[in-house]
């Protein structure tokens, strides 16, 4: 509400003009612009821009037209034309009131504050434009912090996130260290399988079939070797 109440504050004197071809359109354009009637005094400067596209009073007092319907776009594209060609003419620090005007109502602070400047270079008892260009300074000291505050806010936001992917790795990695813990414990404390006494003698008696079978497999081949060498001892 401060920015806004302040900016209508902004005054916007139509500029006289001398003899020129343009000057009963800018005169025209004049009175509409008194009386409040901002399209007419629109019409009349542009048909004066037609007669003189240079025209200092007709760029300049359009411009003010411009701002005062909410086009400040527009309006500092139109008179930054006379930013460079005024240099030290009466008109130049109002030029730069004006523009700075318009970047304020942009919220182009950085450019505001230049503009402001460079009239209180040209005028330096202007209380108006000084005035204007400390709300300039404010509302930018107000902006970089919020850009400044955002980006730390960021940076701990990233911070934060990192430190909690950290954290759930980190459990992550105990819980499974923990689960194959458990898991060798279990192994350990698991009980050999249980067997029937029926189950132990079937395995016994078959453990004693097979020695039973190996021994006379063994006798067998005794005694061929035995009947073999009487054999021999009979020749």
């Amino acid at each position: 509400m401060i920015k806004y109440s302040f900016i209508l504050l902004f005054t916007f004197a139509a500029v006289t003009l001398a003899a020129q071809p343009e000057r009963g359109e800018i005169r025209s354009g004049n009175r509409a612009y008194s009386k409040g009637d901002l399209d007419k005094a629109e019409v009349e400067y542009r048909r004066a821009l037609e007669q003189n596209p240079g025209s200092v009073h007709a760029i300049y007092n359009l411009g003010n037209v411009l701002h005062k319907k909410k086009n400040s776009a527009e309006a500092e594209k139109l008179v930054m034309v006379l930013k460079d060609s005024l240099a030290n003419d009466f008109m130049a620090p109002k030029v730069f009131h004006n523009l700075g005007n318009y970047a304020l109502d942009q919220k182009k602070y950085s450019e505001a504050v230049d503009f402001y400047k460079s009239s209180l270079r040209l005028n330096p008892d202007d209380d108006e434009t000084r005035s204007n260009l400390a709300y300039a300074q404010k509302m930018l000291k107000n902006e970089q912090d919020k850009q400044d505050q955002n980006k730390d806010n960021k940076d701990n936001k990233d911070d934060q996130n990192k430190d909690n992917k950290d954290d759930q790795n980190k459990d992550n990695q105990q819980d499974q260290d923990k689960k194959d813990q458990d898991q060798d414990k279990k192994d350990q404390q698991q009980p050999p399988p249980s067997i029937t006494p029926q189950a132990a003698q079937q395995m016994l008696q078959a453990i004693q079939n097979k020695e039973k079978e190996t021994q006379e497999k063994v006798n067998k081949e005794k005694e061929k070797v035995l009947q073999g060498r009487q054999k021999e001892k009979n020749w």
